[in-house]
């Protein structure tokens, strides 16, 4: 019987209910999952800004979530050399990927060693970007400089 390996790259910065459904629908699609948890550098370099959130802190939070059988530090953009790395069957992506430049560089890549790609759906009420824009706004500095923290009673 086939074993089927399945990566999940990503940052997951501010875990959130949409990186916990990525997991949760990828490990119902393989028999073992390995989370890739992207370097700081490697997310600086995608995104412009570091994460919020620690490499070693973002990788105990994914290794200690039930659906991920394994997690490491993904340092590569290149998921071909991931996959020298873990021998994945199938890797799994937002559907923010489907249709865009990167999608396709990482379908014809990933089509070269015979490996899936599947996509789910991208949550779109919750994203690490959308609570990084609320903790900036939260943070931002008055005309007088001092920064304004919100209560949530405010």
């Amino acid at each position: 019987m086939p074993h089927t390996v399945g990566y999940a790259p990503g940052v997951y910065d501010l875990f959130h209910i949409g990186h916990l459904n990525i997991l949760r629908h990828a490990r119902a699609r393989c028999d073992h999952l390995v989370a890739g948890v992207v370097s700081d550098e490697t997310a600086t370099g995608m995104k412009g800004r570091p994460p919020v959130i620690p490499l070693v802190e973002r990788l105990e939070i994914v290794r200690s979530i039930r659906f991920v059988d394994a997690a490491f530090v993904d340092t590569s953009h290149d998921k071909l050399e991931m996959w020298r790395r873990v021998r994945f069957d199938v890797i799994f992506k937002g559907d923010d990927w489907r249709g865009t430049p990167r999608g396709d560089r990482l379908e014809a890549a990933m089509a070269t060693v015979d490996v899936e790609v599947v996509y789910f759906p991208y949550t779109v009420h919750t994203s690490s970007t959308q609570l990084r824009a609320a903790l900036d706004a939260l943070a931002a500095p008055t005309p007088g400089g001092a920064p304004v923290i919100r209560s949530a009673e405010s």
